[in-house]
Protein backbone atom coordinates (compact mmCIF):
# COMPACT_ATOMS: atom_id res chain seq x y z
CA UNK A 1 0.00 0.00 0.00
CA UNK A 2 1.21 3.47 -0.82
CA UNK A 3 1.84 6.06 1.86
CA UNK A 4 -0.52 9.00 2.16
CA UNK A 5 0.22 11.48 -0.59
CA UNK A 6 1.18 14.93 0.68
CA UNK A 7 0.79 18.27 -1.05
CA UNK A 8 1.74 21.86 -0.37
CA UNK A 9 -1.14 24.36 -0.36
CA UNK A 10 -0.03 25.94 -3.65
CA UNK A 11 -0.04 22.53 -5.35
CA UNK A 12 -3.39 21.28 -4.11
CA UNK A 13 -5.27 24.43 -5.05
CA UNK A 14 -4.78 23.61 -8.73
CA UNK A 15 -5.48 19.87 -8.39
CA UNK A 16 -9.10 18.72 -7.82
CA UNK A 17 -9.53 16.38 -4.87
CA UNK A 18 -10.33 16.14 -1.18
CA UNK A 19 -7.54 17.12 1.21
CA UNK A 20 -7.20 17.12 5.00
CA UNK A 21 -4.74 19.03 7.17
CA UNK A 22 -4.20 17.09 10.42
CA UNK A 23 -2.67 20.13 12.12
CA UNK A 24 -5.66 22.42 11.57
CA UNK A 25 -8.27 19.64 11.09
CA UNK A 26 -9.53 21.42 7.98
CA UNK A 27 -11.00 19.40 5.13
CA UNK A 28 -10.59 21.13 1.77
CA UNK A 29 -12.44 20.08 -1.36
CA UNK A 30 -11.07 21.43 -4.61
CA UNK A 31 -13.52 21.28 -7.51
CA UNK A 32 -12.52 22.98 -10.72
CA UNK A 33 -15.67 22.17 -12.69
CA UNK A 34 -17.95 25.17 -11.94
CA UNK A 35 -17.70 28.32 -13.98
CA UNK A 36 -18.38 31.74 -12.51
CA UNK A 37 -18.78 34.67 -14.85
CA UNK A 38 -15.65 36.74 -14.29
CA UNK A 39 -17.40 39.90 -15.46
CA UNK A 40 -19.23 40.21 -12.13
CA UNK A 41 -15.93 40.92 -10.38
CA UNK A 42 -13.98 44.13 -10.54
CA UNK A 43 -10.66 42.47 -11.35
CA UNK A 44 -8.69 45.67 -10.74
CA UNK A 45 -9.68 45.60 -7.04
CA UNK A 46 -8.69 41.97 -6.50
CA UNK A 47 -5.29 40.77 -5.44
CA UNK A 48 -4.10 37.49 -6.96
CA UNK A 49 -4.07 35.78 -3.54
CA UNK A 50 -7.58 36.89 -2.49
CA UNK A 51 -10.55 34.56 -2.44
CA UNK A 52 -14.23 35.50 -2.58
CA UNK A 53 -16.78 33.76 -0.37
CA UNK A 54 -19.55 32.47 -2.61
CA UNK A 55 -21.66 30.94 0.16
CA UNK A 56 -21.47 29.86 3.79
CA UNK A 57 -23.15 26.61 2.79
CA UNK A 58 -21.13 23.52 1.99
CA UNK A 59 -22.48 21.83 -1.16
CA UNK A 60 -21.00 18.48 -0.20
CA UNK A 61 -22.79 15.18 0.14
CA UNK A 62 -21.95 14.45 3.79
CA UNK A 63 -22.50 10.71 3.41
CA UNK A 64 -20.07 10.48 0.50
CA UNK A 65 -17.55 12.67 2.37
CA UNK A 66 -17.72 10.39 5.42
CA UNK A 67 -17.31 7.33 3.20
CA UNK A 68 -14.16 8.78 1.63
CA UNK A 69 -12.69 9.62 5.04
CA UNK A 70 -13.49 6.15 6.40
CA UNK A 71 -11.90 4.49 3.37
CA UNK A 72 -8.77 6.61 3.82
CA UNK A 73 -8.58 5.77 7.53
CA UNK A 74 -9.00 2.07 6.81
CA UNK A 75 -6.07 2.02 4.39
CA UNK A 76 -3.62 4.39 6.11
CA UNK A 77 -2.15 3.97 9.57
CA UNK A 78 0.15 6.17 11.67
CA UNK A 79 3.94 6.05 11.60
CA UNK A 80 4.17 4.17 8.34
CA UNK A 81 2.24 1.16 9.63
CA UNK A 82 0.49 -0.66 6.87
CA UNK A 83 -3.12 -1.81 6.85
CA UNK A 84 -3.63 -5.37 5.72
CA UNK A 85 -6.23 -6.15 3.13
CA UNK A 86 -8.60 -9.10 3.62
CA UNK A 87 -6.45 -11.47 1.53
CA UNK A 88 -3.33 -10.66 3.55
CA UNK A 89 -5.22 -11.14 6.81
CA UNK A 90 -6.50 -14.53 5.59
CA UNK A 91 -2.95 -15.55 4.63
CA UNK A 92 -1.69 -14.57 8.09
CA UNK A 93 -4.52 -16.52 9.74
CA UNK A 94 -3.67 -19.59 7.62
CA UNK A 95 0.02 -19.30 8.52
CA UNK A 96 -0.84 -19.00 12.22
CA UNK A 97 -3.06 -22.11 12.01
CA UNK A 98 -0.27 -24.04 10.26
CA UNK A 99 2.21 -22.92 12.93
CA UNK A 100 -0.21 -24.03 15.66
CA UNK A 101 -0.66 -27.47 14.03
CA UNK A 102 3.11 -27.87 13.66
CA UNK A 103 3.63 -26.93 17.32
CA UNK A 104 0.97 -29.46 18.37
CA UNK A 105 2.69 -32.19 16.34
CA UNK A 106 6.03 -31.41 17.98
CA UNK A 107 4.50 -31.51 21.46
CA UNK A 108 2.56 -34.74 20.87
CA UNK A 109 5.45 -36.51 19.14
CA UNK A 110 5.38 -38.63 15.99
CA UNK A 111 2.41 -40.88 15.29
CA UNK A 112 3.02 -44.57 16.07
CA UNK A 113 0.69 -45.86 13.36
Amino acid sequence: MAAARRFELDDLLIRPGTYFNPQTEVLLIVDDSPEVDREIFDMSDLDESEWILVSDESPVDEGRRDELLERFQATHHPAGERALDAAEEADLDDEEEEDDLEADRLIEGPDDE
